[in-house]
């Protein structure tokens, strides 16, 4: 048995993300904002995105320092690109 599939996660990862753009397409943007039940699915479904993606950087060894140092770097060069 694998102890970490990193094709498995991604795909999981994917998945889950469908589900978060599903809820955007049946319930609409009103519904995520303002309906508690909704919103409260919404944020479970980005919550199995957030672990999964997490489950990827972990089988790829990237740490969290790693991906702070990364992202503050793409930003800065994404924000000088407006």
């Amino acid at each position: 048995m694998k102890i970490c599939s990193r094709r498995d996660k991604l795909l999981w990862m994917m998945i889950e993300a469908g589900e978060v753009a599903d809820i955007i397409k049946k319930k609409g943007d009103d519904a995520i904002l303002n309906d508690p039940e909704t919103r409260h699915h919404f944020t479970e479904e980005v919550c199995d995105v957030l672990m999964y993606l997490n489950d990827v950087l972990l089988c790829y060894g990237i740490m969290p320092n790693e991906v702070e140092n990364v992202y503050l770097e793409k930003h800065k060069r994404n924000m000088s690109r407006w």
